[in-house]
């Protein structure tokens, strides 16, 4: 399988996803791994009356950025077996994952049998 396809296009989603999620967070600087929400005001004065409309967009930032960690973190294992020779075996048979589901989902660690296994 010539995996270098694959890799352009997982390279090309993780830098989309963390523009995205530099957009509604930061990289935790206790653990760079991990990202954290912020609200659109950080670092804004802001009076009173703009503390609940901060905490509703601090909560839905909460929501967009684990959405987008969980896919984040699902494309950086599908580059680390890229890069260990295991990608495109399927994680819980280990047969080959179909061209076609590749080509759908590129960061998919199972075959279509075992979708939700």
């Amino acid at each position: 399988m010539n995996t270098q396809h694959y890799k352009a296009r997982l390279e090309e989603e993780k830098a989309k996803l963390e523009t995205e999620l530099e957009s509604v967070g930061r990289r935790n600087p206790s653990n760079p791994k991990d990202w954290e929400a912020e609200p659109a005001g950080t670092g804004q004065e802001s009076d009173s009356g703009d503390a609940g409309m901060l905490i509703e967009e601090f909560e839905e930032n909460t929501g967009i950025l684990k959405e987008l960690e969980t896919r984040y973190n699902e494309v950086l294992a599908a580059l680390t077996r890229i890069e260990k020779g295991t990608y495109g075996t399927c994680e819980v048979s280990g047969e080959p994952i179909e061209e076609e589901r590749l080509n759908a989902d590129p960061a998919a660690r199972t075959c279509k049998a075992h979708i939700d296994g």
